[in-house]
């Protein structure tokens, strides 16, 4: 049996002694391979366009250009783009919160240990579940920027359209939500996308961030 290509990162943190501790705990794994490493926003950027990787872990302060802009321009100029996931030391952080509206896949604090590590460059990799649900929703609750309206993509959500966004939010996998909704895995992809395309986002993380500010998961 042949073995899934690893999944290749690039390492964004203006400090070196985080950069090398990242490669370490990463490089150590079978499956994930540092192919790239950048000092500064605007070099992430050069460096992503150049590698082409499968994930980012992108430092939100950064000199020159910040995670949140170099995110914006990685996204906004590949059209296959990585996934980007945020480190950063203050989890309740408005920086935290731009990056994850501007695009970001999710954020990892950088004291969170090489087992978690590892598994979010994993799990965003896989593209079927969002990143620490009750963490996004804690950032969203304090950073929101509440509508004055709920916006025209609301009231064209069909009820399973809502169903699975609500269980999107709470982190569940395509396999889950099938199970939960007592149907076919397909059926499950297909409301994902329907739901992105309605709600005009590009992955999940966006989709609940425009949910929460469009105030349709108050509560949980």
């Amino acid at each position: 049996m042949t073995r899934p290509a690893p999944i290749r990162v690039v390492l964004a943190d203006d400090e070196r002694m985080v950069r090398t501790a990242l490669r370490a705990i990463l490089s150590a794994e079978p499956d994930l391979d540092v192919v790239g490493e950048a000092a500064t926003g605007a070099e992430a950027v050069s460096v992503v366009r150049e590698l082409r990787p499968d994930v980012v872990l992108m430092d939100v302060r950064m000199p020159q250009t910040d995670g949140i802009r170099a995110t914006e321009r990685i996204l906004a100029t590949l059209d296959e783009p990585p996934r980007i996931v945020v480190v950063t030391t203050f989890e309740n952080d408005s920086y935290v919160y731009d990056a994850l509206r501007a695009g970001a896949a999710g954020f990892l604090l950088k004291r969170a240990d090489a087992d978690a590590l590892v598994q979010a460059v994993r799990l965003v990799a896989r593209s079927d579940s969002l990143l620490f649900p009750a963490a996004v929703r804690a950032l969203a609750t304090e950073h929101a920027r509440a509508l004055p309206a709920p916006p025209a993509w609301v009231a064209k959500l069909t009820g399973r359209e809502g169903e699975v966004l609500r269980h999107m939010a709470r982190g569940l996998t395509n396999a889950e939500i099938a199970r939960l909704m007592e149907v076919g895995p397909a059926t499950v992809k297909s409301h994902v996308a329907a739901v992105l395309a309605k709600t005009g986002t590009r992955d999940r993380t966006q989709a609940v961030i425009a949910a929460y500010e469009a105030g349709i998961l108050n509560g949980g």
